[in-house]
């Protein structure tokens, strides 16, 4: 009989020693608390494991317990070997001595000097020998991680677990459930399956996990909501998920900055009638008038801009610093943001999906992106 993924996945965890827990850039609500749930169950297992995120982790979520152990880069990826050949001398004397920074190793030796080529700089084998990347389509999205660290992707197994669409199954185990609303929901019966005696999933887990149940589907708003994904928040709370403290934070707390971008945003709200969509935008000249954070802009797409019902979908531009970033929502249950992502690079639900152009304006981009929208609407519009 064929293994599962599931099955796979379980084993290879319990068997690893030092795991690498991984999720996409610029990450959200399901990404962190995918994150810190399953972190706080690996540590629970006595595991050695490191939580990265190629960002700072956003203001907004921290409130999750433990979200300061993310860290933005690999600690510790692999022993750095200095080789000193002793074939012509010996060594006499060995000591060191950290002054400013720099380490210097004192050698005496024991007849001749040794010389500059009798020294060779190597690395040992990686730390790791396990890496879990959660909610995240492919490798490019691990960003500075995988920019920075490409070779490790290539000596440890990866187990991918994630629930979009557009995942590249790039993992030696791809646990993908498109049926999912969250990488979160997926991740409670991982943790179930790696329970013995003692239950896992207790107060800090849950409210991280219902975090990102919770984000993912906008508080069981959005049309991806399933009886499995109420069943799994029901089960959450029962285990002592913080269901008020997490709706509080992510949907009643808005700072003043944030109020302030999205008045901004509102303000340059445009809709096309012929085409049945709305759009806005937001330029980093906004961001430092109001005093907000890129990621701030972020939640306005949801709570305000799709409320407007004479709309099919809803499209956000926002201007930062690795380029001109668009999300998109759709309000029309049979349209497909995917669709219009993917011609940009990037990739969702398809309820919910997002894209970045690097090294182009934001009126380019605009310009490209409308147009994209427009034909994709009158096909639509042509075929029913």
């Amino acid at each position: 009989m064929e293994i599962s993924p599931k099955q796979q996945t379980t084993t290879l965890i319990q068997k690893a020693q030092s795991i690498l827990l991984l999720t996409h850039q610029r990450p959200d609500g399901d990404a962190i608390g995918s994150l810190l749930g399953f972190y706080l169950i690996l540590k629970k297992l006595k595991k050695d494991v490191q939580a990265v995120a190629s960002n700072e982790i956003p203001n907004l979520y921290h409130f999750l317990p433990f979200h300061e152990e993310i860290k933005n880069k690999i600690i510790g990826l692999r022993e750095f070997i200095i080789n000193l050949d002793c074939k012509n001398s010996k060594v006499d004397k060995l000591g060191y001595k950290l002054e400013n920074d720099i380490l210097k190793i004192v050698i005496m030796p024991k007849g001749d000097n040794f010389k500059k080529e009798d020294l060779k700089i190597e690395y040992g084998a990686f730390h790791f020998d396990l890496i879990i990347a959660l909610d995240t389509p492919d490798l490019e999205r691990l960003g500075q991680i995988y920019d920075d660290y490409p070779d490790i992707f290539y000596r440890a197994p990866i187990i991918n677990i994630d629930h979009h669409p557009t995942n590249s199954y790039f993992g030696k185990v791809n646990l993908v459930d498109l049926t999912a609303t969250s990488t979160a929901e997926i991740l409670i019966s991982i943790i179930e399956s790696l329970e013995k005696e003692e239950k896992l999933i207790q107060e800090h887990v849950a409210t991280c996990l219902l975090t990102g149940l919770i984000s993912d589907t906008n508080s069981f708003q959005n049309a991806n909501t399933t009886p499995k994904s109420l069943t799994c928040a029901a089960q959450l709370i029962a285990q002592g998920a913080r269901q008020q403290e997490i709706i509080k934070n992510l949907f009643q707390a808005k700072p003043l900055s944030t109020l302030k971008v999205w008045g901004r945003i509102l303000t340059k709200l445009k809709h096309e009638d012929e085409f049945h969509f709305s759009y806005s935008e937001v330029t980093k000249q906004d961001l430092l008038e109001t005093g907000a954070k890129e990621e701030e802009t972020s939640g306005v797409i949801d709570e305000l801009l799709k409320t407007n019902f004479s709309s099919d979908l809803v499209l956000l531009l926002s201007e930062r610093e690795k380029g001109i970033a668009g999300s998109l929502r759709a309000i029309d249950k049979q349209v497909d943001c995917t669709l219009i992502a993917r011609k940009f690079g990037g990739g969702g639900h398809k309820a919910a999906a997002a894209f970045l152009v690097s090294g182009r304006s934001l009126s380019e981009v605009k310009e490209e992106v409308l147009k994209i929208i427009r034909e994709f609407q009158k096909q639509r519009k042509t075929l029913v």
